[in-house]
């Protein structure tokens, strides 16, 4: 699968240490400006009624034992590092990673963390992955599968009949909420009401509020479905993993989330992972700014906030150590079965953001020149990261940056492209595959970054 066009992060203008006009410099208002403004705004409100709704930073290479038989075209650390510098200098601000080859590790971080202060990046901060989330809410559930608490081809009514009640409680079932084929409708455009008339103001508002899980299910649920339950391709919404968040609560009487740390995080080991206790993030992060296409500008931080709009489907924090760890141990057998990983890895279309991807419980399929990667991709306000490891298990990249959606509309309400979207396709590409073939085969079959970018409704 080709991971569709590279998505919008955001508008990335870059740090104030670029002298070029960016989203971080408010541009001098004219009357043909304002009419070019007020254009785009229309555009925007458009494409989210469609839906539904500055210095570089130094790579670091550990080699371990187990590394010997690794060559230096497989992990180049120089190159890594200045194709991750290119796209810190076509706009983003900052960015992180985490590349493993067999025994080799290489951890870099280009740009700021502050584009107010300068503070840098580094490579072990922490970071909203947004739903990545989902594969932790899914291994959990395939958990309690192993143990007979939850058939996945059972009704969800059985067991939520108060949440999911009716006709659709009785033919939706587990695994259709787990590979986005219920035809439930995504509650985002509905907990954020203004984006739909292309106005970010809802965001200001929810900054601080608490969603119950109870409220985004009926946001859902009241909202026009988008498929008969079963129905191909299936189409991604957040609302099917809150309701598996009260599945997990109802089956083992824990509180989702505890249950997912004790369960999940805590057996692959890792450190810092965790879903926050408040809207802040405990740990060094960055700050985290959202464009909104345009409608926020210049881009404003959300590194501050509740993060109960997405609860299980996407509010962990985490590192990208740790998410190498954490699909490391996925795909090694230690969190679920290799039955159940089986599972999971059954792909089915799901649509997104005007394309379709290879979905499966939980997890998705990238298919690259130098072999198939299982992972996923997160977008909160501001926040996005994506982890994917090789299906030997052999590579695994992780990386984060701290703008989103940052591509612009044009009149007809298609996203531009910005230079940002040209500097990142060749770091992906090393980051993936090293310097064997990248040249020749990417450029017949690229692959691009973060899938859920693109689409309007945060991810």
């Amino acid at each position: 699968m080709n991971l569709f066009r590279h998505p919008g992060h955001g508008n990335l203008g870059g740090t104030r240490s670029h002298t070029a006009a960016g989203p971080w410099q408010r541009p001098r208002r004219t009357r043909s400006g304002l009419r070019k403004r007020r254009a785009e705004k229309g555009s925007v409100k458009k494409r989210l009624a469609a839906f539904g709704i500055a210095a570089a930073g130094a790579g670091v290479l550990i080699v371990t034992p187990a590394s010997a038989a690794s060559t230096a075209a497989g992990l180049d650390p120089a190159k890594l590092q200045a194709a991750m510098d290119g796209v810190h200098r076509a706009g983003m601000p900052g960015l992180y990673a985490q590349v493993r080859d067999g025994g080799r590790v290489w951890r870099g971080a280009s740009g700021v963390a502050d584009v107010r202060t300068g503070r840098p990046v580094t490579p072990h901060m922490r970071q909203r992955v947004g739903s990545i989330t989902k594969t932790f809410t899914a291994a959990a559930v395939l958990q309690q599968a192993e143990r007979g608490r939850i058939r996945l081809d059972d009704p969800i009514g059985r067991y939520l009949p108060h949440l999911v009640p009716g006709e659709r409680g009785r033919r939706i079932t587990v695994r259709m909420l787990l590979n986005h084929t219920s035809g439930i409708a995504d509650y985002i455009p509905y907990a954020f009401p203004s984006l739909l008339q292309g106005s970010p103001r809802s965001l200001e508002d929810n900054r601080f509020r608490r969603f119950r899980p109870a409220e985004l299910i009926r946001m859902g649920l009241a909202a026009p479905a988008t498929g008969r339950p079963g129905e191909l391709p299936g189409s991604y919404s957040n609302t099917n993993y809150v309701i598996l968040g009260q599945l997990l609560e109802r089956v083992t009487g824990t509180p989702a989330e505890k249950h997912i740390t004790r369960n999940v995080i805590e057996r692959a080991g890792l450190k810092h992972t965790a879903f926050p206790a408040g809207p802040r993030i405990k740990g060094p992060h960055p700050r985290m700014y959202e464009a909104m296409y345009g409608l926020i500008d210049p881009p404003r931080d959300y590194s501050v906030y509740d993060m109960s709009w997405v609860g299980t489907a996407g509010a962990v924090v985490s590192t990208m150590d740790d998410l190498n760890r954490f699909y490391a141990a996925l795909l090694n057998g230690k969190i679920i079965s290799r039955a159940s990983l089986a599972q999971m890895q059954r792909t089915v279309p799901v649509g997104v953001g005007g394309g379709t991807m290879d979905y499966g419980l939980g997890l998705y399929a990238v298919h690259t020149p130098c072999g198939v990667f299982w992972g996923h991709d997160g977008v909160v306000w501001g926040a996005g990261a994506q982890s994917l490891i090789r299906a030997d298990g052999g590579r695994q990249v992780s990386y984060a940056v701290n703008l989103t959606k940052y591509n612009r509309p044009d009149s007809s309400g298609n996203l531009q492209p910005h230079p940002i979207d040209e500097a990142f396709g060749p770091f992906l590409q090393l980051a993936l595959c090293g310097d064997r073939q990248a040249q020749v085969t990417f450029a017949r079959r690229p692959v691009t970054p973060m899938p859920l970018m693109g689409v309007p409704a945060l991810r």
